[in-house]
């Protein structure tokens, strides 16, 4: 970590450095990190490994959570919304402060910058109104799944989409949030293949599952949840989205590589003057899969599970935070899939992708989408400004990157 030394209010980084940074965004439920620690120690996992960054905001009691981390002696810090902006201006790059969006589980995007300037090798994001399942090893199964090269089930579809929830989807018929409703009742197709440079490990979900609004109300629930709920049992192994197939990556419980943040930036959502929300992950889930599908890398998805339980809330909430951005999503992957760029022709034979070669693809989407004409779709001109955000990203990243990296993630190489 020599390039930005981070600050710690626990114990945990007394041998080691940490290497892995667990990003949680909380306004709520933050002692959720009080059983991803004891699930890391129950299964022999070594907590020195992790540093907590739970990202929170100005009204809520930051204190108590550097407390929290302390009982848990654990590696960790806390920022709220002064405390972000203070970061970024330390660093030099307070004119970037507007990639991260205010009030939104889109500050995820701090917690890469952080994690970007640390130089962790690993990230996972989890959050708040999750917990880990007893018999699953969290941190150790994402670690497992992130060095994995063996054969897994590959999925595609005839509609180029493939629902994480598959398995059991003749039993509950339900699509996660973020699934385009074009792509809806699709042909399923699984073959075996071998798989390696896995460069992100999505586990999934029980009790409540992740659904948009429209779902949820046709589940029949008004309270932002659903009267259909998940279990283990609906759930049969890993497995892939092939190739040239897309699907949903929901970042409650994730973990990806390093080289990956410079295409995984989680964009402007809910901060904006066309009110598009709530798809930060779903749509960065596009481009991270497009350019893992370019460079020859791998996306699985499966274990280990997490327990979600989301609070109650009018689903007509999320509804209306949802509206404004649907057309969009249907089209968003079409977009995307029309991106190659001539430096990501050839699939990298020997090993995970490099940030630079990640940074290259997303600069192109970047383009794609901050010069294009998007008028024919409701509030297409949000599309416009996601470019010129992703951009900005780029650029953040390289002015944070260590001298030697920095020509790594500059837009313009």
């Amino acid at each position: 970590m020599a390039s930005d030394t981070f600050e710690s209010v626990g114990k945990g980084a007394g041998t080691k450095s940490p290497d892995i940074c667990v990003v949680v965004p909380t306004i709520r439920e933050y002692e959720c990190v009080r059983a991803y620690v004891e699930n890391a120690r129950q299964h022999g996992f070594d907590v020195d490994r992790l540093h907590v960054v739970l990202v929170t905001e100005d009204f809520c009691d930051a204190d108590a959570m550097r407390a929290m981390l302390r009982e848990e002696d654990v590696s960790g810090t806390v920022f709220d919304g002064a405390g972000r902006d203070e970061w970024l201006a330390d660093r030099g790059v307070a004119d970037y402060g507007h990639l991260v969006p205010a009030a939104s589980h889109a500050q995820t995007s701090f917690g890469l910058l952080y994690l970007w300037a640390n130089e962790f090798e690993y990230g996972v994001f989890v959050d708040d109104d999750t917990l880990p399942h007893p018999d699953h090893d969290f941190f150790g199964e994402h670690l497992a799944t992130l060095e994995y090269e063996g054969d897994l089930t590959e999925v595609r579809s005839d509609e180029r989409w493939v629902n994480v929830l598959y398995q059991n989807a003749d039993e509950h018929g339900l699509y996660p949030r973020g699934y385009p409703y074009g792509a809806m009742d699709e042909a399923v197709e699984t073959d075996t293949a071998r798989v390696e440079n896995v460069v992100a490990s999505q586990g999934l979900w029980t009790n409540v599952p992740d659904l948009d609004a429209v779902r949820i109300l046709m589940d029949g629930d008004l309270r932002g949840q659903a009267r259909t709920r998940t279990s283990a049992a609906d759930f049969d192994g890993d497995f892939v989205a092939a190739p040239g197939q897309y699907l949903t990556v929901c970042s409650m419980n994730l973990a990806f590589r390093r080289e990956v943040v410079p295409a995984f930036y989680q964009l402007p959502m809910d901060d904006n003057e066309w009110d598009v929300g709530r798809f930060d992950d779903i749509w960065s889930g596009v481009f991270l899969k497009r350019a893992a599908d370019l460079l020859g890398d791998r996306i699985v998805t499966g274990s280990p599970l997490c327990e979600h339980n989301k609070a109650p809330r009018p689903t007509f909430d999320d509804l209306n935070d949802e509206v404004p951005g649907l057309e969009l999503n249907e089209h968003l992957w079409e977009i995307v899939d029309q991106v190659s760029p001539p430096t990501a022709g050839t699939p990298d034979t020997d090993g995970v992708a490099d940030a630079e070669e990640y940074a290259a693809v997303f600069d192109a989407m970047a383009e794609r989408l901050a010069t294009g004409d998007w008028s024919e779709y409701a509030n297409g001109a949000f599309l416009t400004h996601c470019g010129v955000y992703m951009r900005d990203w780029l650029d953040c990243l390289a002015a944070l990157a260590p001298a030697e990296e920095r020509r790594v993630v500059t837009a313009d190489d």
